[in-house]
């Protein structure tokens, strides 16, 4: 009868020890697979971290240029210098660049964040599948024991030692509890993730439209100095042949007025020399009138032309003036076409984004 009960029990705990390797085996396996995919999720938020971060520093080449655009046109001259569409492109470029690296930034700390969580529950993962590791091998090994096993002993008052810490309720709740743990925080990261994603690529969007409105404001603003500056080469060509016309002009006045000058003389010396006819030969004849009246004559002419030329010297000094001041509007639109087309343009001829930008 002893022996039966003897039998009986031992054959009892070994099957109870074989129920508990098949929980713990089916616990084991559960802690495993969440560990494998915990990792997997780590890995991948790592890359994505990483976007991030060259998302980040992407963000500082379009930034740089727009800026440096920015400084080269306060080198625009006179009317030039206003605070044109281009420049308010510019300063929203730059507005929408710096907003995108404090959202990328954000994201990078919130993925951060979740790495430290996601690297505290796979810990919480290892440590509990190697302790269920062990468990399974001293299980293993006590479900293996017999009568006739090695290294079997007495171990006096054992029976009567208990440092268990849990029941089997608690400690498949512990597990459960471990592993929903890891579950949700991969959840939060894999969500984290396509946030991530849906960001950069949102700020790659604004960066690229903001750019391409930059670009075509400038476009656009080349455009209308070129006109501009067509139309003022052709009223300064112009106002040149004005100028050249009317010191022609002004020499050919010249030239009548020193054309005068002999038949004055001739007047003024027949005159003066019939002023020495003797006696009753100082006679007002026909001769004298129409000799004073052709000096009269003369003089009216040389003033009127003399009159002439100083309205032409006027008009001349208002030309000159005038093509000084044309010269200096020409000036500044070279000089506004030259920063605007050649030099921002020139900078912004690529976008300078790379692959981490996905359309």
């Amino acid at each position: 009868e002893t022996d039966e009960k003897t039998v009986t029990g031992q054959r009892d705990s070994g099957r109870r020890l074989g129920e508990r390797i098949t929980d713990t085996t089916f616990w084991r396996n559960e802690v495993a697979t969440e560990l494998e995919r915990m990792v997997a999720e780590s890995n991948l938020q790592q890359d994505k971290r990483r976007d991030l971060e060259k998302a980040i520093q992407d963000c500082e080449g379009p930034l740089h240029i727009a800026q440096e655009c920015l400084y080269q046109r306060e080198n625009r001259h006179g009317i030039d210098l206003v605070h044109d569409q281009v420049e308010q492109a510019l300063l929203c470029e730059v507005e929408n660049l710096r907003a995108c690296q404090d959202r990328l930034k954000k994201m990078h700390e919130k993925t951060v964040d979740q790495l430290r969580n996601n690297r505290a529950a796979q810990h919480e993962l290892e440590r509990d599948l190697k302790s269920k590791e062990s468990a399974l091998g001293i299980d293993n090994m006590c479900h293996q024991l017999n009568n006739f096993s090695r290294g079997i002993n007495y171990y006096g008052g054992i029976e009567k030692f208990d440092n268990t810490v849990c029941t089997p309720e608690s400690w498949s709740e512990n597990s459960n509890r471990i592993i929903q743990r890891a579950q949700n925080e991969r959840t939060k990261s894999t969500q984290l993730r396509s946030d991530a994603d849906n960001l950069i690529n949102q700020c790659a969007n604004d960066i690229w439209n903001a750019w391409n409105a930059t670009n075509n404001a400038l476009t656009r603003r080349s455009s209308e100095i070129l006109e501009s500056k067509g139309k003022l080469q052709m009223h300064l060509h112009k106002i040149q042949q004005e100028i050249f016309d009317i010191e022609k002009n002004m020499e050919l006045l010249r030239k009548a007025i020193m054309d005068k000058s002999n038949p004055l003389k001739v007047a003024h010396t027949r005159l003066e020399s019939r002023t020495h006819r003797r006696d009753i030969e100082l006679c007002r004849d026909n001769a004298q009138t129409r000799l004073v009246k052709e000096v009269e004559d003369i003089q009216d002419s040389v003033d009127y032309l003399h009159r002439k030329l100083q309205e032409a010297e006027a008009q001349h000094q208002q030309l000159l003036k005038t093509r000084s001041n044309l010269e200096s509007e020409l000036h500044i639109k070279v000089n506004s076409l030259f920063i605007d087309r050649e030099k921002c343009l020139g900078m912004r001829r690529s976008f300078p984004l790379n692959s981490t930008i996905k359309y």
